[in-house]
Parts: structure tokens; sequence; C-alpha cells
């Protein structure tokens, strides 16, 4: 009880009783972003476009959530439902964003992504935090192994197109349209980039980078690539969506990344954590020696 008592005295002076919105609440990262907010005493309201659907329960069974969180109807393609959920709010958390290859998938986040910047800003909403994605940063085949990546990179969007990685090209084009928006709208904009991100699910589905580990976990993936990728904790995730929406001259973009592994590495955390679960064994030996 102490440590909440602690993070509640983290919430900006006068800032207990403010009303912010997230979008997608009931998402893996929306979850973890409303259950720190709630925590840090804010009221909250969470989108879904179904708030009675079952898979929404667990929203409810938050610690704060039966004085503080309220849910609401809304779709991104929908800008009436987006100035309902967006009324009376200092702050908006766009995580919303389906994840697939659908040749859809870019136009509609483009879409989504400027009815809600538009939306918050009819609305008279100071603050919007983005969720971008590390696949909007590390995808250029053009830059050296040994690069580092910062705020400032960016994927190549021609080749994200040509090798079907149509998440990227929609989270590319979504946070560009995010930043455009806000400038003309006079919005403030923060935007959080996390990589690959893991940890405990407050959801009852699988989500994508769940079902990357679990794939790997049960075997159902018979063998793993020489490749190395960024990972991020769901809770470290959550937990900057709300210091930069707190901080006022936090702006623009900040990677979110916990560390950098090679798969096999990855592989072997899952051997060692899990003994009795059969692991993917089998490497797939097609760029020797292991790439760094």
């Amino acid at each position: 009880m102490s440590s909440n008592v602690e993070v509640n005295n983290n919430v900006n002076n006068g800032e207990e009783q403010q009303l912010v919105c997230v979008t997608g609440a009931g998402g893996f990262i929306g979850s973890w972003v409303v259950k720190e907010l709630l925590l840090r005493g804010y009221r909250v309201r969470g989108t879904a476009r179904d708030p009675a659907d079952s898979k929404n329960a667990h929203l409810l069974a938050l610690e704060g959530a039966e004085e503080r969180l309220s849910l609401c109807r809304a779709d991104v393609l929908d800008v009436a439902s987006l100035r309902a959920a967006f009324s009376g709010c200092h702050g908006v958390f766009h995580v919303a964003s389906p994840v697939s290859n659908d040749p859809d998938l870019v136009p509609v986040a483009v879409e989504g992504t400027r009815n809600v910047m538009g939306a918050a800003a009819d609305m008279g909403v100071r603050r919007v935090v983005f969720t971008s994605s590390y696949g909007a940063v590390h995808m250029n085949p053009n830059r050296s192994a040994d690069a580092v990546l910062d705020e400032t990179c960016w994927s190549d969007y021609d080749f994200c197109k040509e090798t079907d990685n149509l998440y990227c090209c929609a989270k590319m084009m979504a946070e560009i349209t995010a930043t455009e928006e806000a400038a003309k709208r006079g919005l403030e904009l923060a935007v959080v980039v996390p990589s690959m991100t893991m940890g405990p699910m407050l959801q009852q589905t699988l989500n994508f980078s769940s079902n990357h580990v679990a794939r790997y976990l049960t075997g159902t993936k018979k063998t793993y690539p020489n490749a190395v990728a960024a990972y991020v904790d769901v809770r470290d995730v959550a937990r900057a969506h709300v210091l930069v929406y707190e901080r006022p001259e936090a702006r623009g973009r900040y990677l979110c990344i916990g560390t950098v592994m090679h798969r096999a590495q990855l592989i072997q955390i899952l051997k060692d954590l899990f003994p009795q679960y059969p692991v993917t064994a089998k490497y797939v030996r097609d760029y020797p020696p292991l790439i760094r």
C-alpha cells in the first residue's frame, strides 16, 4: 500500500482529479497505461469499440477503477465518437493501433490519427501522447550495422512496403500525421517509440508481441533466425507514457528500449526460466557467423 501512496505523490500538484482519455484502453499497452494513470491518481476515460465486451473486464478490476475509470464507445474513424470521448479531458493518450498486414492498414492508421488529433484540438485538449513503434525507426537496409540509432532515425518506407512490413509503414505515416496535425492545431505532442514490448498481460487474449514469445516457448515456431532485436518491459512503456505527459517540456520522439539481444539469447532466457517447456532449439544458419 505504501508504494501506491508514493506513486500518487508523483502526480503534479493539483492533478489528482485530472481527466485524461486513453484510446485502445483494452489492449496490451493501453491496459498498462490505464493502470499506471489510475495508480497516479488520474481520472481515466478509456475508449473501446464495445465497452460492454467481456474482453474489457480486466480494466474494471484495476485498483482505483471503480472510483476513477469509465469506458466509452469510440472508433478512431468516427470523429463524433472521439469528440464525445475527449470532452472535458486535459490530455489524450493515443495508443489504439491494429497490428496486421492488412493492405488498408496504412490509410486507416493515418485517417484515424488525423481524426484523433483533430477531435482533441476541437475539444480543447492541451496535450497528446502518441504511441509509435520501433518499426518506424530501425527498418533501413542502407544503414550501417554499426550505426547508433536515436530519435532522428526513420525506417525506409519503400523497404518496409517491399518486405510486407505494412505495420511499420502504418506507424511511420501515423506518427508523421500526428506531428503535422499537432503543429497545425497547436497541440503539445510527445511520442513514445517502444521496441518489441514484453511482460505480463492484463488482457485476456494473446497480443502480437506476447505471441512472439509464446511460439518459441511452446516450440510452435520450429526455428529461430540469426537476428537481433530490441525489447522493453510493458510496465516501463506505460511509465514512459505518463512521464512524458507530466513534463510540459517533453516534446517530440522518445525511444523506449530496455535491452538489445540476439534471438539466441532470448531463447536461452526462455529455456532457463521454463525448463519444462519444449522451447524452440533449432537455429537457422542463414547468415553465419552470429550477427552482433
